[in-house]
């Protein structure tokens, strides 16, 4: 199979080009089995109502409208799974974390087609004010924020440990039809000790694109500004 119709392109090309095709098909299917086990794993544990503030459904408004919500409140519909963001941003994490925040930049543009099939939050452990000027900045109008920092959802979650030190983590969540919420599924970039990072780019197109290149990721790092 070719991918282009360029005839200049050299036999050591052609053969190279092949391999890494059907290499890619290989990488595809695999990561097809990954999503079936992940869809196969038994009902988690039942979670205890953990309590999260949210300010008004416009960005832009007056951060002194401030609601609290619990855990069973962030899902739409009892037969809708939700999708949480853990936020690297409050207690010991001054600032936002910056590639954190690039991937939620990407998670605001796909979130009206996501909103199809699952719901989707992002939680920080700062205040609510602080969260939403920071998404005030980076104009997530499509996100439901969280502040979760008053309880012990992202400690228990392990997107936070006992020195406040923040994790990026996604979690996804079900809800029953008593209204009872269960941990389905998290995930981190520690995803094994030999691995520090990368065990959650799947979720970030940033990394793929760059992938693509001659040059790779290098050791480009994602950064608040460009300026």
């Amino acid at each position: 199979m070719r991918y282009t119709n360029l005839s200049t392109e050299s036999e050591e090309y052609v053969a190279a080009r092949e391999a890494l095709r059907i290499a890619e098909f290989d990488l595809m299917r695999r990561r097809e089995e990954v999503a079936e086990l992940r869809r196969q794993l038994p009902p988690g544990p039942v979670l205890d109502e953990y309590s999260f503030l949210e300010g008004a459904a416009d960005l832009n408004a007056p951060d002194e409208e401030v609601h609290q919500r619990r855990l069973a409140d962030l899902f739409s519909g009892p037969d809708r799974p939700l999708i949480i963001y853990h936020l690297m941003y409050g207690k010991a994490q001054v600032d936002p974390c910056p590639m954190c925040t690039m991937w939620i930049d990407g998670f605001n543009a796909i979130a009206p087609h996501l909103s199809q099939n699952a719901d989707l939050a992002i939680v920080a452990a700062s205040s609510i004010g602080a969260l939403r000027e920071h998404g005030r900045r980076r104009g997530w109008d499509n996100l439901r924020l969280f502040s979760g920092g008053s309880s012990t959802f992202k400690l228990d979650l392990g997107s936070e440990d006992a020195a406040g030190n923040q994790h990026s983590t996604v979690s996804v969540f079900t809800k029953g039809p008593d209204g009872s919420v269960r941990h389905f599924y998290s995930g981190s970039p520690a995803i094994d000790e030999r691995q520090n990072e990368r065990g959650i780019d799947l979720l970030c197109a940033t990394w793929h694109l760059l992938d693509l290149t001659p040059q790779g990721r290098g050791d480009w790092y994602a950064s608040l500004s460009y300026e």
